[in-house]
């Protein structure tokens, strides 16, 4: 039999290239980290400020670096519809991260008002509070100019859209939504928001439009996160 000796220079030389490689997912499961990805999908119906129905489809990715034993996280998360009366789709997109272009929105409302749609969604995280502008109260809201969602203010984001009419608090019922058949009801849609009874979070239900008294976040300096809010470009949030 060959003894390693007698081999090549070269062929010793790839095997120790082979070894390496084979020796990193070893060293991954070891350092306890492991990378996997996955989506899911559902439909809501969503109520608009008028009492008319649209459906939306929403999907949900996960992936990235985790512990083993700990939920993957959510990387993206996007909403389609078509605008009512036309054919044209429309996307709304957030991502999640670390990255500066990451975008870290939670999405609470959707409305359409005289053929412009508008997204009401607050902040994921003290880190994305901050590279928003930490609004009081805290939500960030789009209106669609017929090319890309832009950033509006409260004052401009209409008065009609009083409530939530998304599903939110996605962590807990995921699992729940996508394994629905057809499409949720506008009333299963504000049956599952209403599980969550607690105050602290009910600016997410009931949109506030004074300053709330207990600032969020408030340990977090403006400037341990440097980032204006540029206007995002294209059919989603991503700057």
């Amino acid at each position: 039999m060959m003894g390693i000796a007698s081999l090549n220079p070269s062929y010793i030389s790839l095997l120790h290239v082979l070894m390496k490689r084979m020796a990193k997912p070893g060293l991954i499961l070891m350092m306890g980290v492991s990378i996997s990805a996955c989506s899911t999908s559902w439909k809501e119906e969503v109520q608009l400020h008028d009492g008319n129905k649209i459906i939306v489809k929403r999907s949900q990715s996960r992936g990235g670096g985790h512990e083993i034993g700990q939920e993957v996280p959510v990387n993206e998360h996007k909403i389609f519809f078509t605008l009512p009366g036309t054919h044209r789709a429309i996307t709304w997109e957030t991502t999640f991260g670390q990255d500066i272009n990451d975008s870290n929105l939670i999405p609470l409302a959707l409305d359409v008002i005289n053929g412009t749609p508008y997204i009401a969604t607050t902040n994921a995280g003290c880190i994305a509070y901050n590279k928003w502008g930490r609004p009081n109260p805290p939500y960030v809201f789009f209106k669609y100019d017929s090319e890309a969602w832009q950033r509006i203010s409260l004052e401009e984001f209409p008065t009609e859209i009083k409530e939530a009419n998304l599903v939110i608090g996605l962590q807990l019922h995921e699992r729940r939504l996508s394994s629905h058949s057809g499409a949720l009801s506008a009333e299963e849609v504000k049956s599952i928001n209403a599980e969550s009874r607690s105050s602290e979070v009910s600016y997410l239900r009931l949109f506030v439009r004074e300053p709330m008294a207990s600032e969020w976040c408030a340990t977090w300096k403006l400037n341990s996160f440097k980032a204006p809010i540029p206007i995002p470009s294209g059919d989603s949030t991503k700057e």
